[in-house]
């Protein structure tokens, strides 16, 4: 949405690097006009290689326990098999982990991957090398990319008519402060490194923009003609530098309009969402912490997520903390903390998908559920799993690419692969390419160089794009 202000007010002057709704007072003033830029944008569109998908990242941060999610190995020895048990699901021969029946009924609409590791056995760098997709592939911060970054940078950074930023990160004002700390490493590890700060996330609710930046500020008596106050913004571009000649103005300065008529920013506001729907997703009642608790909001982040979807957004980034299950001081066990971010796992995606199925969304939206890495093979002597990156969690479901797939195997003891390692740079291909018709991006100007590196050397995980 667009932010026009016609009295005094606090703002960021950024302009266009500032991962904020487009302001069209920048833009109409010594810069590019709205309609300028929607025609660039469609121009970017138009080129082919756009895929109609949408990417819903969910991110279990603190390292989720591969045995308790996906591959409880109840045949394995003892330390290795799920201490929540399993449930059966809709796919002959594969089961969950115990806190999750609700989503078993829908894992023929899911791909599970028993065979993923990477190298790193750190939180903050483990974090960044998963978000950026192994473009960062020591997690330093020094290379590479996050993934949204990437689809924002050969997307546009805003749907062309709804004003919808591309990537969106949904995260959580945290209480505990084992949480919090999680919730800025995603937020480092979400940034747009070498594609520049232009491609960063947009944060609802942080300290930069927020979702009043998505609404018109002006008197009432100033939005009587909303059409003659565009045309006074192209005026003033007028006076200040040479018009551009171009064919479609007017289809461009119509697009222009409906941004400024649309209503991008009633995506954050669940009050409008049909009530059965809303109370579906609901997870509230399911607290969550170690030293201070709050109620579990994953059901409203991934509600949203569909919202912002709907409204034009294609990348989104969902935030869950506390999966650092070590039973100590800072961390609950696996029991105790299954029971908590598990069910909130369990009810609010299986909702989620529900819903896209019931919308006729689900083959156009995949949803990736990663988190650091996974959990120690063995229990410690305290009732939790330590970090293991040798094998960890990874599922997709959705995107046209579920379909109840079980990807590779691990041994016997839950700890390496038994098949062929799925890694960090098979995760970044296979959303890319989801993405992307990548043939039709070679043939694209404009792309920078070292992204399409990074999209050609990588091939996605086989069977599923």
């Amino acid at each position: 949405m667009l932010q026009l202000f016609s009295r005094p007010t606090d703002r960021d002057c950024e302009g266009l690097a500032r991962r904020d709704f487009l302001q069209a007072g920048t833009l109409g003033l010594g810069s590019l006009s709205l309609p300028w830029l929607l025609q660039q944008k469609a121009r970017a569109a138009e080129s082919g290689y756009l895929k109609n998908k949408s990417i819903v990242y969910l991110f279990l941060s603190g390292g989720a326990t591969h045995i308790e999610t996906f591959n409880p190995n109840m045949n394995g020895p003892t330390p290795s098999r799920s201490m929540t048990g399993e449930v059966k699901t809709t796919v002959p021969g594969l089961t969950f982990g115990g806190t999750f029946p609700l989503l078993a009924k829908q894992a023929h609409q899911m791909a599970v991957v028993r065979s993923f590791q990477h190298p790193i056995g750190g939180h903050v760098q483990a974090i960044v090398h998963l978000l950026t997709g192994g473009t960062d592939p020591n997690g330093q911060q020094q290379a590479g990319f996050s993934l949204g970054s990437a689809y924002t940078r050969l997307r546009g950074t805003n749907h062309e008519l709804t004003g919808m930023p591309t990537y969106s990160l949904l995260n959580s004002e945290e209480l505990d402060p084992q949480y919090r700390s999680e919730r800025g490493r995603v937020e480092s590890g979400s940034s747009p490194g070498s594609l520049g700060a232009a491609y960063a996330p947009f944060i609802p609710g942080s300290k930069g923009p927020t979702t009043e930046n998505m609404k018109l500020q002006m008197e009432a008596d100033r939005l009587d003609d909303r059409r003659a106050l565009l045309n006074q913004l192209d005026v003033l571009k007028q006076q200040t530098e040479q018009v551009l000649q171009y064919q479609g103005v007017d289809r461009y300065t119509e697009q222009a309009f409906d941004v400024l008529l649309g209503d991008a920013s009633t995506a954050f506001d669940l009050s409008l969402e049909d009530r059965k729907i809303f109370e579906r997703y609901d997870t509230s009642h399911i607290e969550v912490g170690k030293k201070k608790f709050r109620p579990s909001n994953l059901g409203k982040h991934l509600l949203t997520a569909r919202r912002l979807i709907e409204k034009g957004c294609g990348f989104v980034t969902v935030h869950s903390a506390g999966w650092d299950m070590h039973a100590d001081g800072n961390n609950p066990g696996i029991a105790k903390g299954m029971n908590m971010l598990g069910r909130s796992v369990d009810r609010a995606v299986s909702a989620f998908l529900e819903d896209l199925d019931q919308r006729g969304m689900l083959d156009d939206v995949l949803l990736v559920i990663t988190g650091d890495f996974g959990r120690t093979p063995k229990i410690n002597a305290r009732g939790g799993r330590d970090h293991w990156p040798r094998l960890c969690t990874l599922a997709f479901a959705g995107g046209g690419i579920g379909n109840g797939q079980i990807i590779g195997q691990s041994n016997h003891t839950n700890g390496e692969p038994a098949s062929e390692p799925v890694t960090t740079s098979h995760l970044m291909a296979t959303v890319m390419h989801s993405l992307f018709d990548v043939s039709a991006l070679r043939l694209a100007r404009g792309v920078p160089r070292d992204l399409m590196q990074q999209i050609e050397r990588n091939q996605p995980i086989p069977g599923l794009v």
